[in-house]
């Protein structure tokens, strides 16, 4: 195994743009806004002595905040898994009597989006939906899927599973209900995995000794091991280099993803049902499951 130092990296190739369009399906005043992720989270800023927000030190947390757009829920719901499997079991409250995306389709306590849009990806490229990076509700975790988008002429649901029988989960308008990252198809299985003793690599255990020898040195003076204490040792990190100062030759502090450019505005409510008498509302609930709201 070749040795190398973070200077030594190859950069990564040039940025490519891809195109990742989202086509409108149903027939609708509103649609639920598709955003770029953003790097801040309620619950970093409040951490830290006095709610310093340390955990913004963190740069792979705020990296991963980032990687991707979020699906934004339209309206403020209560929903409440009463324990059973059956689809009715599952009951949603809307605030304002104004269903549009939530609906209990498969039973076992999951609560379905049903998402107005197909997705094209460039070729290649499937599309990872989970839910939003570094958050969390108390009683409902998000389901993944990986969605074959450069081919794939349908929607797809976002799914939550209702982890507590009885607990009231809100869900608040305007919050992300679903976070979509391009992936490329076959890249996780070309990689050839291997477990070696880090004596193998002289550079890298020479790296690795400098990194854990300061950690302690740090904790000792502190006298804790406090994470905030851990996370005021990741300077080297967010400079992109390692204790002995070299540079890695790609590194990345933030990212800038593109927001969603609207080219086809929405026409009156009349002139779309007009245009396309086969797409009313409700159309797609109706096609996958039935409503258990």
């Amino acid at each position: 195994m070749s040795s190398a130092s973070p200077s030594s990296y190859e950069s990564s190739s040039p940025l490519e743009s891809h195109l990742l369009t989202a086509y409108r399906t149903d027939v609708r005043d509103v649609y639920p806004e598709i955003v770029p992720a953003p790097a801040d989270r309620d619950w970093m800023e409040r951490t830290g002595s006095g709610g310093g927000g340390w955990a913004n030190r963190c740069l792979p947390l705020r990296i991963a905040n980032q990687h991707g757009w979020f699906i934004l829920n339209d309206a403020d719901f209560e929903v409440v898994w009463g324990g059973k499997n059956d689809i009715g079991n599952l009951r949603i409250s809307y605030a304002n009597s104004a269903p549009t995306l939530a609906e209990s389709m498969f039973g076992y306590g999951i609560l379905t989006f049903v998402l107005p849009y197909v997705f094209r990806t460039p070729p290649g490229f499937n599309l990872l939906a989970r839910g939003p990076a570094n958050l969390w509700k108390d009683g409902a975790a998000p389901l993944e899927g990986i969605i074959e988008t450069d081919w794939l002429p349908y929607s797809f649901t976002m799914n939550w599973a209702l982890t507590r029988r009885l607990k009231r989960v809100e869900f608040k308008k305007g919050e992300p209900i679903c976070m979509i990252v391009p992936v490329r198809r076959y890249e996780v299985e070309r990689f050839s995995p291997e477990i070696r003793g880090i004596e193998a690599n002289a550079d890298l255990k020479a790296g690795y000794s400098a990194w854990h020898n300061a950690r302690l040195k740090a904790v000792e003076r502190a006298g804790t091991v406090h994470g905030h204490e851990v996370v005021k040792q990741q300077g080297h990190y967010i400079r992109g280099e390692d204790h002995g100062g070299a540079r890695a030759a790609s590194h990345q502090v933030k990212l800038q993803v593109k927001k969603f450019e609207d080219l086809d505005p929405l026409p009156p409510p009349s002139l779309a049902s007009a245009a396309a008498p086969g797409l009313r509302p409700g159309l797609l609930k109706r096609l996958f499951g039935r409503r258990g709201s």
